[in-house]
């Protein structure tokens, strides 16, 4: 009985840890209502930013506590966390070749995925969907190791990784629902989509929790397939949009200042 109950809830942990990340989103989207461009340093700069959350979080939140639970546990403390790692990196790009998607302010030429014929405004649609995907589930994995990561993974660290996530997707929501306003799409519908596009992370969010705290064994591998989900995004996506604009020095700059945020949230809290 009292393993259904802890177990239950950590789903709900999950699930309003998902609420948030999305309301996150959701907030950023609504800058449409006020702004009907983002500028190209604008832009960059919120690229960046996003990219150093992630990259501090995908280490300080979730690589670490793998290799420190195994160590404790006395096994190999890399070898979950290597296997992990990879196993996330090539779960996204599986999900790339599956998606037809069109990242942000690319050219038509630059789709990815199955030949389709849906509008560029959609393919732009699913690429952030897919981005969003990784971050769900490092939120879900991180909640769920609360259930039996003992001292390595607590309630604040869990906390601080939400946080973290739900910061950078502030700029992201904008990032989304400003190049649908340009496409072509009222505010109303470039709100709708840019929040709709985080709401993957309430799903994967709760599918991580439940991964986690029911498959106790696979836990460390779970916490570092979060991270090389969440880093494969940042080396395909994030920083290569970031650097290609003549503001590529902002995006840099806004890189380190993302990732020190989230690893002084991360340590603090932690």
């Amino acid at each position: 009985m009292a393993d259904w109950i802890v177990s239950h809830h950590i789903i709900l942990a999950a699930l309003l840890a998902g609420l948030f990340t999305w309301a996150t989103t959701a907030f950023g989207a609504s800058f449409v209502f006020f702004f009907k461009n983002i500028s190209p340093k604008i832009y960059t700069i919120m690229l960046g930013f996003a990219a150093g959350i992630m990259i501090a979080a995908s280490f300080w939140s979730l690589l670490l506590p793998s290799i420190e639970m195994v160590d404790a546990r006395g096994g190999v403390a890399w070898l979950p966390a290597a296997v992990g790692f990879i196993c996330g990196g090539i779960f996204l790009r599986l999900i790339d070749m599956l998606i037809p998607h069109l990242h942000l302010g690319a050219p038509d030429e630059s789709k990815e995925g199955p030949k389709t014929k849906l509008k560029r405004a959609w393919l732009m649609i699913f690429a952030v969907t897919i981005h969003n995907i990784p971050e769900g589930l490092a939120v879900g994995v991180a909640i769920g190791a609360l259930a039996s990561g003992g001292d390595v993974v607590n309630v604040t660290a869990a906390i601080s990784l939400v946080i973290g996530i739900g910061l950078q997707n502030i700029p992201e929501g904008f990032a989304v629902s400003a190049p649908l306003r340009g496409e072509g799409f009222s505010r109303g519908k470039s709100f709708f989509y840019g929040q709709l596009s985080g709401s993957v992370e309430l799903l994967g969010a709760v599918i991580g929790a439940l991964i986690a705290s029911s498959m106790t064994t696979i836990l460390p591998y779970a916490l570092s397939f979060a991270a090389g989900a969440m880093i494969y995004v940042v080396i395909e996506e994030l920083i290569p949009e970031s650097q290609q604009s003549k503001h590529a020095d902002l995006a840099t700059i806004s890189t380190m200042i993302g990732f020190a945020i989230m690893m002084i949230l991360d340590v603090s809290l932690g």
